[in-house]
Formats: C-alpha cells, sequence, structure tokens
C-alpha cells in the first residue's frame, strides 16, 4: 500500500453521553499509526454531559480535539471540522455508533488501491433493550428501509449512491465543497449525490464495518424517521434525480390514508382507497414481520408491525410537512442560494 496518509476523523456529536465514550474509544483503537491520526470532535453545544467526557478522554489522548459548534447540526459541525483537518483522508464517525478496529487501514487502503473518492461499509444496527432489539431489526430489513444497501447487505463490495460514516479523499471533499448547513438531517445522502454528479465513485466495502445503536423507543423512531422525510423534501427540492423509487413509498401510502380519511365520510370512492390501503399495508407488514422474527427472534414478532408503521408513517408525514414548508418559503434570491 506504500506509505500511509495523515488521517483526520471528524465526528460532529451533541448530546450523546450514553454513547460516546465507546464511540471515540473505537476510534482511538484503530489499527493505524497513532502519529498518522488526529480525532476532531465538534460537539453541538451538549447539555447532557457529553463535553465533559470527551475532554475526560482528551486529557489522556492529545490527538483529540474539541470544537464547539453553535448551531448544533451535523453539517455545521462537520464544516467547522473539515476547515481545521491536515488529514488527506477525512473519515466521517458519528457519536450513535462505533467503527471496527480496521475500519480506518481498510478505508485508506481502499482509497489508495482501487480508485474510488469515497468507501464506508455495511452497518450492523443494534439495540439495548428489547424494544430497540425490535426497532434495530426493523432498520436491518428489505421492507424496513428499501433497498438501502450498507443497511441490509454484508459481506459484499459493490459501488453505491451514498455510503454511512464515509471515508473520502482530500481532492474529492475540496471539489465538492461544504456541507449544505441548510440541511438537519441527509446531508449526507446530498452530498454524496453532489460527489456522483462530479463524477466521483463510492464505494460500500466488505472489509469496512460498524455498529449503530437504534433508537430505544417508539416516539425516538418517530421523531427520527420524521426527521428524515422533512429534509428529504427539501434534498428533492434542490436535486431532484438524488430520489430513489423506494423513498416515495411512504409518502404514497400516508397521502392515500390521509385522502381516504377525509374524504370517507363524503366519497364511496374514497372509503374503498382507505380500505385497500389499511388491508394492503397491514397484509405486508405482517408477513415482512414474520419473515425478520424468523431470521432474529421471534419474540420480535408482535413489536414489528408496530416499528415498520412508525418508520414508514413518520417519513411519509414528515416528506409532506417538509414539502409544505419548502412551498410556504420565500424564495432564495440568487446570492443566498
Amino acid at each position: 500500500m506504500g506509505e500511509l496518509p495523515f488521517v483526520s476523523v471528524l465526528m460532529p456529536v451533541r448530546n450523546e453521553a450514553a454513547y460516546i465514550r465507546r464511540s471515540l474509544e473505537a476510534v482511538l483503537a484503530q489499527k493505524y499509526p497513532v502519529d498518522l491520526i488526529e480525532i476532531i470532535v465538534a460537539d453541538g453545544m451538549s447539555t447532557d454531559g457529553t463535553r465533559e467526557i470527551i475532554r475526560e478522554i482528551q486529557a489522556d489522548h492529545p490527538t483529540v480535539t474539541l470544537l464547539d459548534n453553535p448551531r448544533m447540526i451535523v453539517a455545521t459541525g462537520l464544516n467547522l471540522a473539515t476547515a481545521i483537518a491536515l488529514g488527506k483522508i477525512l473519515v466521517r464517525v458519528d457519536g450513535h455508533c462505533e467503527i471496527a478496529p480496521d475500519y480506518v487501514i481498510n478505508c485508506v487502503r481502499h482509497l489508495l488501491e482501487d480508485g474510488v473518492d469515497g468507501v464506508g461499509g455495511s452497518v450492523e444496527t443494534v439495540g439495548e433493550n428489547e424494544t430497540a432489539r425490535a426497532i434495530a431489526a426493523a432498520m436491518s430489513s428489505t421492507f424496513g428501509v428499501g433497498g438501502s444497501a450498507f443497511r441490509t447487505t454484508t459481506d459484499k463490495t459493490m459501488f453505491a449512491d451514498t455510503i454511512p460514516f464515509p471515508a473520502y479523499t482530500r481532492a474529492i471533499v475540496e471539489a465538492a465543497g461544504a456541507y449544505d448547513e441548510t440541511l438537519v438531517r441527509d446531508q449526507d445522502d446530498e452530498y454524496n449525490y453532489r460527489i456522483r454528479k462530479l463524477g466521483g465513485r463510492l464505494l460500500l466495502a466488505a472489509d469496512v464495518g460498524s455498529r449503530y445503536y437504534s433508537r430505544a423507543d417508539l416516539p425516538s423512531l418517530w421523531r427520527q424517521y420524521f426527521g428524515y422525510g422533512f429534509w428529504k423534501a427539501r434534498v428533492l427540492m434542490k436535486h431532484p434525480r438524488q430520489m430513489k423509487a423506494r423513498q416515495f413509498v411512504p409518502v404514497g401510502l400516508v397521502a392515500c390514508l390521509a385522502l381516504g380519511i377525509v374524504f370517507s365520510p363524503f366519497s364511496r370512492h374514497a372509503r374503498r382507497l382507505l380500505v385497500a390501503t389499511i388491508t394492503s399495508y397491514a397484509t405486508a407488514s405482517t408477513a415482512a414481520s414474520w419473515h425478520v422474527a424468523a431470521q432474529t427472534d421471534r419474540g420480535h414478532l408482535s413489536k414489528l408491525p408496530v416499528a415498520f408503521a412508525a418508520m414508514h408513517l413518520s417519513y411519509g408525514a414528515g416528506f409532506l410537512a417538509g414539502l409544505a414548508r419548502v412551498a410556504t418559503e420565500e424564495p432564495r434570491r440568487p446570492d443566498r442560494a
């Protein structure tokens, strides 16, 4: 592989006290020369003790830098960290995940040897209580997330549209520019799309692995996926071709349910639409729940349909709310676009 490049690991975090220690320690435990790696944590003004944990670790590890991220969103944190990063390779790691010990070295190898501009790997989604484990199973299933390769594919190396916890070359980061700070969520999908528009290639590698901790309860899951849908609508307005057909399915589900509920008192066709939508979704969800439970844990069977519904309905509702927000916003002047 030749001479190893200097690597900057960028960690945008906020209120991750429950996970930041193991996430940061996983980065510190990398099988990569310690003198060739720096870790920049951009903290969104955490109030739950996250900053104190980072400072405690920082006292023993001078390679860790702590930045303030006053705007408290991922995009601004990544831009602040990128601005001071020294690495020829930039690796993004979230505070809610743990990367494998060989994550960085394998990413560097692919970037140097495979002619790609970005690399990530499949994510193992895990839960720490019974509900969280059912949510993790739902998030790792095709019915739950469609064709999201990094959640549903393992032991397979392939080119992908988007990659999680990516390692990028400095050259592609400079070409793509800053993260879009108008996006609270989905900034990674938008950024990867920009890279591909430039002709960049993104690799999902079988030997690049990480573990992500799912939300622990259904209200948190609802808020997470509502946010995904809400901000995806803004990505649609910016890059219509970035969207995949699977991402419109939850929107169609929510739209059919809403139309059926509103017009059922006045229209027989609306009542038929409502019944058909509920029946079709319930049948598909039940079949998927049996399949996923058989592959994971049969104890999840009663919780999976609820987790699926929370993910799909919140994403669809969030997307429609996002479209409404975009439609009512004052158009940006060209100099502010």
